[in-house]
């Protein structure tokens, strides 16, 4: 019995000793356990707040260009055409040759022309000698001045005649109306064409015209002289031009403004029809602050932004610049170094709690 005693107590005191081990470490992880929701509802306390992406400001130089595509022109061109009907009796031209101003490219049928103009010419030689007897009878008051007169009019008439029959042979003689290159031609020698039959093209392309168009808010920001830069498909090659006219009027279907400029072509690899992109820069700032453009927010006789400020939305009224298709030229109301909310525009109130989840810099 004293040793079933002694066990028993001894049994109890182990369990005594294990119970004042383990009951306070139970008692600490209920703590632990209080801290880790406690911290866990602090967070999700925090986490209402509106996430919002955000920029740091920072001042650059700003170089302001636009883009737009264009059409090639030749810096001349024209498509040959008769002034009169008759039968081809020659062509003096073979295609894509170069042609100078004034060689004869085409020749019509004019022997009836011819005909007349010999006649005529027969005609003036008698009507000359005829006026010349009556001017030498006027010297010596042996004729009246009345009959001089009609002898010298008859004479006048006919040269009349004559540079008329020679009008109408230049209508039968096609020249090239500048220096140039000559197209394909539709017709062949024997062919009877007449003002409406198409001959060929010629093009003047050691210099090139470029049509292109603006959007209408540019405007004022484009004059002539201003250079541009393009690049036909098909070549790496960059090309420069500068604006030599400007359309005095806005599209009103499009809203843009047309601009043509001119452009050397030595090497004549641009070709009139051509599609060309052109790249033309307007103006260059320095220290600008640019925002997103998704970031400025229109409102009634102005705009605004917001700015993270100690944990807060800020809303700040803005003056704006130049505007590019993603960053706007803010030139008031902004300074380098201030963080710009980029996010949750429609959701964002004036001193609304937020959190920034994304800070980028401008650069």
């Amino acid at each position: 019995m004293k040793k079933t005693s002694k066990l028993i107590i001894v049994g109890l005191v182990a369990l005594v000793i294990a119970l004042i081990i383990i009951i306070p470490r139970y008692s600490g992880s209920g703590s632990s356990s209080t801290d880790a929701v406690g911290q866990a509802s602090t967070q999700q306390e925090a986490d209402r707040r509106l996430a919002v992406r955000a920029q740091v400001m920072e001042s650059q130089d700003f170089n302001n260009r636009i883009n737009s595509t264009g059409t090639v022109l030749a810096d001349e061109g024209v498509t040959l055409m008769p002034e009169v009907s008759g039968r081809v009796t020659a062509l003096h031209f073979r295609e894509g040759d170069v042609v100078r101003q004034g060689a004869l490219l085409v020749k019509i049928n004019d022997s009836e022309l011819q005909a007349e103009l010999r006649r005529a010419e027969y005609r003036r030689n008698l009507a000359s000698i005829r006026e010349q007897r009556y001017a030498s009878l006027m010297e010596r008051n042996a004729t009246a001045q009345a009959e001089y007169d009609t002898a010298l009019n008859e004479l006048n008439v006919i040269e009349a005649e004559m540079k008329l029959i020679n009008a109408r042979i230049q209508q039968t003689e096609i020249r090239a109306p500048f220096d140039g290159i000559i197209g394909l031609r539709n017709i062949s020698t024997g062919s009877y064409i007449t003002p409406q039959t198409y001959i060929a093209e010629i093009q003047k392309v050691d210099k090139v015209k470029v049509d292109f168009s603006i959007p209408e808010r540019y405007a004022g920001l484009v004059q002539r002289g201003q250079s541009f830069s393009f690049k036909r498909q098909g070549s790496e090659n960059t090309y420069t031009g500068e604006v030599y006219a400007v359309q005095p009027r806005i599209e009103q279907d499009t809203r843009t403004l047309r601009l043509r400029g001119i452009a050397g072509n030595d090497d004549r690899l641009l070709l009139p029809g051509a599609f060309v992109e052109i790249e033309i820069a307007l103006r260059s700032i320095t220290d600008a602050v640019l925002a997103p453009s998704e970031s400025i927010i229109p409102e009634m006789g102005g705009q605004s932004v917001f700015v993270y400020k100690e944990g807060k939305a800020e809303r700040r009224q803005v003056e704006i610049g130049i505007r590019t298709d993603r960053r706007v030229h803010v030139t008031e109301g902004l300074s380098p170094g201030d963080t710009l909310l980029t996010t949750g525009m429609l959701q964002i109130r004036p001193g609304m709690n937020v959190r920034i989840a994304e800070i980028t810099s401008t650069r």
